[in-house]
């Protein structure tokens, strides 16, 4: 007979709702109450794309040890969607839990034997709340399904009133009426579900100063801090926030506080293609612009990419990746736009990369991605993705140097232009790539061009000489070799003992895969690691596939995009390269990683063996 799962604080829960039902709010309340304890928690939003109606979930990953990617399984479902049981149930780890709103009898509804239910009348209860109109009883079943998790799993009182009285400061009819709730569904599991549920959240010190904060957040705060006082965007899932944020945060710090002036421009625009424009605009201007947008917006604005890249104006891309192709999956997450976005545009064209692994990295990368942009006078794109940018994530905090200098890159003075420096809007003068450029009004009669996106000479007068394009394509493709050098460089992880097998990954699926190679070490296997962080790739990247025989690649796409960049740019061995890809639209599992490659680390040794 199966055993009920026990655990303290190391399991997950899983909140089955419909969308619009409200349950948002409280669920987020449930991971933050455990925060409060000391215990971490790493929390996953799967919605659907529709407005209303369909079924969403909230899986929150509690752990004692400090994970903070997707371990895969649920230990506990608290089903609220009929719809979605069957499924739900099915996704139960064998001895798991069952929190249900038993105000009607369970009839046709599937069970199992070796679950838990864990009955809790909830509409009954709501009902008994006086004052409310049928909407604040629906909201307010969510709260009394958190009042009875915090008896179930033991969360102390006063983080639980803390915390809505932070939520609704203000509003004190509110904290009553949520108050209310909690104590409803607290006092009906603590005297009718006692001794019943085996998971516990105990005060422990695993969180320590982290906060808590989504990537779009993040990233937006990072475009303030990195410059940026333009942005021009057109709404599309998973972006938006982002957008939203640096709005946000650029109210509170770039307003003047003299003349209450706002010190910057954000445009929604009518479409992608006038955006990215917008952008290309305002980069030519000397303005630090951006956009953020995902696989569909990066696909409309192709040409204009190129026009960037080939007359060589800074700009930053932030691109939010989801489910693709086509509309895809708006609302998972994949690492499906690599490919596209290296690549971008027709003809020769190569664009720097960035690749963050969580909200902090976005922010330091968001600042990075605008100096990048004007040192290399280029398109820069941070590919974050839906896991990262939506969902919050337990991350250090966000740190900045005040004695920062901004990169402009090179720019050519009215001082130097009246001195009678030489200038030539393409002309390479360091030996690096890099051309000077000048920007609107620097000088009277000195140091103007004609931008356009035909071939030109260094002077940026046009020619089809093929001379002349060949020179400046090669110099293009010297300025991005130029590049791998002053890209976040990629970290290297040795494994305990030594060994001929590496893997390469990059972005969300660095938390996980942390996970993955403590489970692996505990089985005896082991295996070096490399996290890329950009393209251009460094030479340590060849280095590290070098010195393995065979190297894992893992991603978050179909198509294995990654490791068929590292095999153009970096003349490797397909052969040597085995590719590890998931693709279904949530979160890559530290599970799926460490039975991928424990599979074929185990087929190894015993063919060796043989």
């Amino acid at each position: 007979m199966t055993q009920p799962i026990s655990a303290t604080n190391d399991f997950v829960v899983k909140f089955a709702n419909v969308n619009g039902s409200g349950s948002a709010s409280a669920n987020e309340l449930f991971a933050r109450c455990i925060l409060r304890m000391g215990v971490a928690v790493a929390s996953r939003n799967i919605f659907p794309s529709n407005i209303q109606g369909l079924p969403t979930w909230y899986e929150v990953r509690v752990s004692g040890e400090g994970w903070l990617g997707r371990r895969g399984g649920v230990d506990m479902m608290v089903q609220m969607n009929p719809q979605t049981w069957e499924r739900d149930i099915d996704e139960i780890e064998p001895g798991g839990y069952v929190l249900y709103d038993s105000t009607k009898p369970l009839t046709t509804q599937k069970t199992r034997p070796d679950l838990t239910l864990l009955g809790v009348p909830l509409t009954q209860l709501s009902n008994t709340l006086e004052g409310t109109i049928p909407r604040e009883r629906q909201l307010l079943k969510n709260v009394i399904y958190l009042g009875a998790l915090s008896a179930l799993l033991g969360f102390e009182p006063a983080v639980v009133e803390e915390l809505i009285r932070k939520q609704f400061k203000g509003k004190n009819k509110l904290i009553g009426l949520n108050m209310k709730a909690v104590e409803l569904g607290h006092s009906y599991a603590s005297a009718n579900l006692a001794g019943k549920c085996k998971l516990k959240v105990e005060r422990a010190n695993i969180v320590g100063d982290r906060i808590f904060i989504g990537g779009n957040d993040a990233a937006g705060l990072g475009a303030v801090y990195g410059g940026a006082t333009v942005c021009a965007w057109y709404p599309i899932t998973p972006s938006t926030s982002l957008a939203e944020a640096f709005m946000a945060h650029c109210k509170k710090f770039r307003v003047d506080p003299e003349t209450k002036k706002n010190n910057y421009a954000i445009v929604q625009a009518e479409d992608e293609i006038a955006a990215i424009g917008m952008v290309i605009g305002a980069g030519w201007n000397g303005a630090r612009s951006f956009t953020a947008t995902s696989g569909p917006g990066i696909s409309l604005m192709q040409e204009f990419f190129g026009l960037a890249y080939f007359a060589e104006i800074p700009a930053v891309i932030f691109d939010i990746q989801r489910g693709g192709p086509s509309t895809g999956m708006p609302t998972r997450t994949q690492q499906s736009d690599i490919l596209l976005a290296a690549y971008a545009s027709h003809g020769d064209t190569k664009h720097i990369l960035l690749f963050p692994e969580d909200p902090r990295e976005s922010f330091e990368f968001a600042a990075d991605a605008f100096d990048l942009a004007e040192r290399f006078q280029t398109p820069v794109f941070v590919m974050m993705d839906l896991d990262i940018g939506m969902n919050d994530w337990l991350c250090k905090p966000l740190e900045w140097d005040d004695a920062k200098v901004y990169d402009r890159g090179k720019i050519m003075t009215a001082e130097e232009l009246e001195a009678g420096k030489e200038f030539g809007r393409y002309l390479d003068v360091d030996g690096d790539g890099i051309p000077y450029r000048t920007l609107p009004g620097t000088h009277p009669t000195r140091g103007a061009y004609f931008t356009r996106g035909t071939s030109r000479n260094r002077q940026a007068r046009y020619s089809e000489e093929g001379i002349d394009y060949v020179d400046n394509m090669q110099r293009l493709l010297q300025k991005f070799d130029f590049a791998k050098t002053r890209v976040p460089q990629p970290v290297e992880r040795p494994a305990r003992a030594a060994t001929r097998w590496g893997a390469i990954y990059y972005g969300s699926t660095s938390v996980a895969m942390d996970e993955a190679l403590a489970s692996l070490e505990a089985r005896g296997l082991f295996v070096d690691v490399l996290r890329v962080r950009a393209f251009p790739f460094a030479d340590s990247v060849l280095d590290f596939i070098n010195a393995h025989d065979q190297v894992f690649v893992l991603e978050q796409n179909r198509d294995a995009q990654l490791q068929k960049l590292i095999v153009n740019e970096c003349a490797v061995d397909p052969a040597r390269l085995v590719s590890i890809l998931h693709y279904d639209g949530t979160p890559i599992t530290a599970r799926f990683i460490t039975d991928a490659i424990a599979e074929r680390l185990t087929l190894s040794r015993k063919e060796a063996a043989e």
